[in-house]
């Protein structure tokens, strides 16, 4: 199929970004990797009167830490993260994220802003954003402005980004010194988008018992899905299988609204995502050399 007719804008600064945005209110998409537009252009399912091509911009792409943080510039490809040495050495949960992604040739053309500002709730950098607790900066109109990740994503497709603002950085904070982590989905395919998936980490206090958690579900709801009665019933004990078996409990009821569609049943979702963070549990306790 071909996509509905539309024109092309290829601006080469942020203010022509934001004013071509503007004058088309409600009526402009965004261009960033393409890839998971392009489908949705070419099916008509998306028909903006406008397309405006970040590619020309320059400054936002970029991997780098600051003060303690991964900064991420948006138009960053997903296979420059992946390669990144700074991600490599020192963010582990992203690089699994990343490396989850579709495939090679899809993340030499993806862009990590890309992804999240597309909001599909299966997709894996949204759930991390929410795991690791990013902050997303956006411009338009007004200014800056900073957007934490669970207020970033609203529902299917839908994020808090005004019609005329764009994403330009995201801020992500590391893990906490020897948490356990991990990231692991289901997908029919590899590289096809997950049934389900679950980004997870836990630190312990010195008494060797759970201090924080942070558990977040995706393809199982219209966003990612913080499972905040799984993490209640983990946070406190003693990292075990038993913990952890009441973790998986615990999803069951995190999780209320999972999708029916050809790939998986509403029930089917639901239950491999209880699964799911129950092996990701035991796998970040091993790698964090946990006896279980």
């Amino acid at each position: 199929m071909k996509p509905a007719p539309f024109e092309y804008a290829a601006p080469d600064n942020l203010e022509e970004v934001v004013s071509l945005l503007e004058e088309n209110e409600g009526d402009a998409k965004v261009l960033s990797g393409g890839q998971s537009l392009m489908p949705l252009l070419n099916m008509r399912l998306a028909r903006p009167e406008v397309l405006v091509d970040l590619a020309r911009v320059p400054g936002l792409d970029y991997v780098r830490e600051d003060d303690g943080l991964l900064v991420i510039g948006a138009m960053t490809r997903q296979r420059t993260v992946e390669l990144s040495p700074i991600v490599g050495e020192g963010h582990p949960l992203v690089l699994e994220a990343t490396r989850n992604v579709a495939h090679p040739q899809n993340r030499n053309q993806g862009t990590f802003g890309g992804s999240l500002a597309h909001a599909d709730p299966s997709a894996e950098y949204p759930a991390l954003a929410v795991a690791l607790g990013a902050k997303l900066k956006a411009v338009g109109p007004d200014g800056e402005r900073e957007i934490d990740a669970d207020e970033f994503f609203v529902t299917y497709l839908t994020t808090d980004l005004e019609a005329a603002e764009v994403l330009t950085e995201v801020r992500i904070p590391k893990l906490p010194a020897g948490a356990a982590w991990s990231f692991t989905e289901l997908a029919r395919r590899h590289g096809d988008y997950a049934l389900a998936g679950v980004a997870s980490y836990f630190s312990r206090g010195d008494d060797g018992k759970v201090a924080d958690a942070r558990i977040v579900l995706f393809g199982v709801g219209a966003t990612p899905v913080r499972a905040t009665k799984a993490e209640q019933e983990l946070i406190g004990q003693t990292p075990g299988a038993a913990v952890f078996e009441s973790v998986r409990k615990a999803v069951l009821d995190d999780v209320e609204e999972p999708q029916t569609d050809v790939h998986a049943s509403a029930e089917q979702r639901r239950s491999l995502a209880a699964v799911l963070t129950q092996r990701g549990l035991v796998d970040a306790a091993r790698r964090a050399g946990i006896s279980l």
